[in-house]
């Protein structure tokens, strides 16, 4: 929401001498400021009244003018609207040279300093991360994604797809998983006495070199580990030394 429009009663009001409001009445009373027609106390009135006339929620106290040339300024008011803590009513006024009447231009609703905004958008395809996909879900691949060719490409024995995986997409992996909770650079594997590449639980992959599945359902059951990668569940852990 961000509104901006013209008061309802109408856009131009007298200004020094009568002060004509939105419903017709006139006030009488005139002026001894010496400020000029856009920073008088009538034409922070009526602007005042044109930010009212939005409905959008109570004017706050006045926080200033800002003068815009000669025939413009903005005056500004706090705005007390559910969801916008910290943003301003600025009401734009006009006066042509020599004229006693104020033009209502425009209304606005704008952040204020530390007011609440929203973050700036970012694209679907650059919010999505790892572990966002959840059933039911679709998440088609990007047109220029560099882990996917139709020419060319990695094969592997006993499977078929329309697509094939890149070097660069099997390489991305690799470093991932080597960087990852079950490579050999992870908290478990530096602390670990035996590592993957003798357990039994470990089914080497070919296709990925030195990395294969863990099928220790009290380890990493199911997940892609390094070969030098180590758990404290090896096949040949030796039996806990019991006190007598």
């Amino acid at each position: 929401m961000c509104p901006t429009r013209l008061p309802r009663g109408g856009q131009s009001v007298d200004g020094v001498g009568e002060v004509q409001d939105y419903t017709g009445r006139v006030n009488k009373n005139r002026s001894n400021s010496h400020d000029s027609l856009l920073l008088s106390k009538q034409a922070k009135a009526i602007a005042r009244t044109a930010a009212m006339e939005m409905e959008e929620g109570e004017v706050g106290p006045h926080l200033g003018t800002q003068r815009i040339g000669a025939t413009t300024a903005i005056h500004r008011f706090v705005a007390d609207v559910d969801g916008y803590g910290g943003w301003e009513w600025n009401v734009v006024l006009a006066a042509v040279a020599d004229s006693d009447h104020i033009t209502v231009s425009e209304v606005l609703l704008l952040p204020g300093r530390g007011a609440l905004q929203a973050p700036e958008w970012v694209p679907y395809a650059d919010r999505i991360r790892p572990g966002d996909l959840k059933p039911g879900l679709q998440l088609p691949p990007q047109k220029d994604d560099q882990r996917l060719t139709d020419n060319g490409g990695l094969e592997f024995s006993g499977h078929s797809s329309t697509t094939h995986l890149t070097h660069a997409g099997l390489d991305a992996a690799l470093s991932r998983w080597t960087a990852g909770e079950f490579g050999p650079r992870s908290a478990s594997a530096k602390q670990a006495k035996l590592h993957c590449e003798t357990c039994a639980f470990f089914v080497p992959i070919a296709a990925l070199g030195g990395f294969g599945v863990c099928v220790n359902e009290f380890s990493a059951d199911g997940r892609v580990v390094a070969t030098t990668y180590g758990c404290g569940a090896h096949s040949d852990t030796p039996p806990a030394t019991t006190l007598s």
